[in-house]
């Protein structure tokens, strides 16, 4: 229908999808179509839809809307989705937008630019409804009507003594059930803050765990400048998620939809990590040239090095993706290397010792005892060594700053192929006498 031009029935047909299912429609489209089919949306509609939309699609979209169009679009924007466009944004492009705004709207949006970008401070909302602690229940609700037309959410209101500082969160359910002659300060709950200096993702972790509606944000004295709300934190876990399982796999975060992503473009986010995966596949290939006189002489080595480096390739996989994820959720911390590591190594030897056992019958029959005997002691030394590997890796690269999913499942394999190599053509050396 975009692009036969009937623009009425491409609105009646996206009229009855809500404002998720319209992405989703989008997200099939080309720019073309997509800018077609966003104009002959409602204005409410559209702007919801917006919203909704990857920064990357939101880009696209403004170059093919007329400049009044963007303007206006622009201006209809809570600060906090306003910044995280405009951060997508040549500078250029972003200054101008940001000249065509009223003072207060320019002013809240350039302070959430102010603060590091992934930072909890970037994707706050400045537009939040608080309470000061000497009010009833009664003046509270009074307060929050007044105010809530400039409030991205009133679900969860911050409760502030001198200075702006927090000192408590009441939800509005509470209020509404409670006298109106009721203090808020006997009503409140102590608060969960976030500063605003704290990563993104920390901050929707919080959201997620507590089970909140929105944490106050705060600078280093405890004053609120905003709010995080569940919303946004949805939308951080989703996009960390997503980098984690890209970078997991040897890959980078296409940061748009995969249907309006050019092949160019995945082929760009493939092929640098495949060139860094060569070059250190050449360890492999050293080690078996540097044991080439050991595998002349028993050839039946060679029939279990892909059995091997496989193994010990998945055994470290699986072991990097589990420690990743714990620690991505908190469930353990670099204090507690050893812990992890101790308890890793000793799943390491269990998995070995039980894949040896499975496999020393079948390499008797296939290449004999003395070969079975190295195999299924080469199985636990690798698995232990894999799973070692598997657990130190991410910890230490979380410690030393780098993003644990860059250097796990893929670097991992590499190196525990190498690794595993050697401790298999020692142990050959050692059993074989050759």
């Amino acid at each position: 229908m975009a692009r036969d031009g009937d623009l009425r029935g491409l609105r009646e047909a996206l009229c009855e999808y809500d404002a998720p299912g319209i992405v989703d429609e989008f997200e099939r489209l080309d720019s073309f179509a997509r800018a077609v089919a966003f104009r002959s949306l409602p204005k409410d509609l559209a702007l919801a839809t917006f919203e909704d939309l990857d920064p990357p699609l939101q880009r696209e979209l403004l170059d093919e809307l007329r400049e009044e169009a963007v303007v206006e679009l622009i201006a209809s924007l809570d600060p906090d989705d306003r910044a995280g466009l405009l951060e997508e944004l040549p500078a250029g492009v972003a200054a101008r937008l940001l000249s065509g705004l009223s003072e207060h709207e320019r002013s809240m949006t350039t302070t959430l630019l102010g603060y590091p970008p992934e930072s909890a401070g970037r994707r706050m909302t400045p537009q939040v409804v608080y309470l000061p602690t000497g009010l009833t229940v009664g003046e509270a609700l009074n307060h929050v009507r007044r105010n809530e037309p400039d409030a991205e959410t009133i679900y969860a209101v911050p409760v502030v003594g001198p200075g702006r500082r927090v000192e408590g969160v009441v939800s509005l359910r509470r209020l509404l059930v409670t006298d109106d002659a009721t203090p808020v300060s006997a009503v409140m709950s102590q608060p969960i803050t976030v500063e605003a200096e704290e990563d993104q993702e920390v901050a929707a972790r919080l959201v997620r765990d507590h089970g909140l509606v929105a944490v106050p944000v705060v600078d280093a004295e405890q004053r609120l400048l905003g709010v995080f709300t569940v919303d946004d934190a949805m939308r951080v876990l989703e996009a960390e998620e997503s980098e984690d399982i890209a970078r997991s796999a040897a890959t980078a975060p296409l940061r748009r939809p995969y249907l309006t992503t050019t092949v160019l473009e995945i082929v760009r986010s493939r092929i640098i990590w495949l060139l860094v995966l060569i070059a250190a596949a050449a360890l492999t290939v050293n080690v078996l040239d540097y044991f080439e006189e050991t595998l002349a002489e028993v050839v039946a080595l060679a029939l279990f090095v892909p059995l091997l480096i496989g193994t010990a390739g998945n055994t470290g996989a699986q072991t990097a993706t589990t420690v990743v994820r714990a620690m991505a959720v908190g469930d353990v911390r670099f204090s507690e290397i050893s812990r992890v590591v101790s308890r890793e190594a000793l799943v390491g030897i269990l998995l070995g010792t039980a894949l040896a056992a499975v496999g020393f019958l079948p390499a008797i029959l296939v290449a004999g005892r003395e070969i079975a005997v190295v195999l299924a002691l080469a199985l636990v030394v690798v698995c232990t060594l894999a799973t070692t590997a598997g657990a130190f890796t991410p910890m230490l690269a979380k410690r030393i700053g780098l993003d644990p999913a860059v250097v796990s499942a893929p670097f991992i394999t590499t190196f525990v192929d190498a690794t595993g190599l050697i401790v298999y053509f020692l142990i050959a050396q050692a059993v074989l006498g050759v």
